[in-house]
């Protein structure tokens, strides 16, 4: 009986070994996975009658998958090391971008180097301001005195101004946000935590007159009252509703959603592929995609607490709210519940560069985590 027992638990001994030996967290490794592979399953319902995008977002998620692995193999210590450069390096390329980058729909949000693909410099942000953000608070006192918080607070507005001019309102109010939330985690006082609210909410008439354009205010509105322009600015809202609707309980079935196929939906591949998950399995489907989504956050908040170094639990927690962020801000938006922002969903929506940046961010996180053997 116990040479029985000893060979069944011989391949997971050594399965174990082999995840700790190349630095993967099982749990958190099979969530991302689940989701992308989810993910595509989505797409090729609502892409396949455009194969080449499809397979162009096959490619980039497979290269984000291999860049994830060797992202997780870099010690830790080479990512407290070279945060700064990091930071600075994709600062960089956002000053670059009104010089050089290609403009499409009135901004220029995209860079263009030869032999690599389009890519977006401020998806990097993702990555780089949390990592920037725990080099400096991994050794500052609890609660951190007004100096710090005004030296973070450049840290996260210097980069969120240079995407904000692009003009990208959406991926600014996120990455302000995480920041701010991951200042909140490291030990800011209720005092600043009251104060800065107040100052948010004073700064509302000022950024409403002077520091919204035209379609960013009627964005903002079509939110209360989309039926007001129910072809133009109101019609994505009120078809992702629609979709959502439509799909009762179990929903319509795999491929059998009518919104995309009758192109009601015309930005269904990217910001409202939960739209069209909801419509194709109904709520059903659209509560299990949400549920993986809080398994997954929650594996990553359960690393953060455990690990064993300021610099990696700030950095994690970091990254983990950014990954959040963009979540929340998905469903509130394929909801009604938030503007138009450009936010796309994480490791499903359709987009090279986002989905690379997410995980390799995942697998910054398994680099930050302890080393040794440890349970799963």
């Amino acid at each position: 009986m116990t040479s029985t027992i000893l060979r069944v638990q011989k391949p997971a001994s050594r399965s174990l070994s082999l995840l700790n030996k190349l630095h993967i967290d099982g749990f958190l490794f099979s969530s991302v996975l689940i989701l992308v592979l989810a993910g595509l399953v989505n797409l090729y319902s609502v892409l396949f009658d455009q194969q080449y995008l499809y397979f162009r977002h096959m490619l980039l998620v497979g290269l984000g998958l291999v860049g994830m692995l060797i992202a997780a193999q870099i010690p830790r210590q080479l990512y407290l090391d070279t945060s700064p450069f990091i930071y600075a390096g994709v600062l960089c390329l956002l000053i670059l971008l009104p010089y050089f980058g290609v403009e499409a729909q009135n901004s220029k949000r995209w860079l263009e180097i030869p032999y690599l693909p389009r890519f977006q410099p401020s998806e990097l942000l993702k990555i780089a301001i949390p990592l920037m953000l725990a080099w400096y608070l991994r050794d500052k006192i609890y609660p951190l005195p007004l100096k710090d918080i005004l030296v973070c607070g450049v840290i996260i507005a210097a980069p969120c101004a240079l995407v904000y001019i692009q003009p990208d309102l959406g991926t600014t109010s996120l990455l302000a946000v995480s920041g701010i939330l991951l200042l909140f985690l490291a030990g800011m006082s209720w005092k600043w935590v009251g104060s800065l609210f107040a100052l948010g909410i004073a700064m509302l008439p000022v950024l409403w007159i002077w520091g919204l354009k035209p379609y960013q205010k009627d964005r903002i509105m079509t939110m209360f009252y989309p039926e007001a322009d129910p072809l133009g600015l109101g019609w994505n809202i009120i078809q992702s509703k629609t979709a959502l609707g439509s799909g009762g309980f179990l929903g319509k079935g795999f491929m059998n959603g009518t919104q995309i196929k009758l192109q009601f939906l015309p930005a269904g591949h990217t910001d409202f592929i939960l739209a069209i998950i909801g419509e194709e399995w109904g709520f059903v489907g659209f509560a299990v995609f949400i549920g993986l989504f809080f398994v997954l956050f929650a594996r990553c908040l359960y690393l953060c607490i455990n690990v064993d170094i300021d610099f990696s639990r700030y950095a994690i927690a970091g990254m983990s709210l950014m990954f959040f962020s963009y979540v929340l801000a998905n469903i509130m938006m394929v909801c009604g519940l938030l503007p138009v922002v450009g936010a796309p969903l994480p490791l499903v929506s359709y987009g090279g560069t986002s989905a690379v940046t997410f995980l390799l961010m995942f697998g910054v996180i398994m680099a930050l985590i302890k080393r040794p053997e440890q349970r799963w």
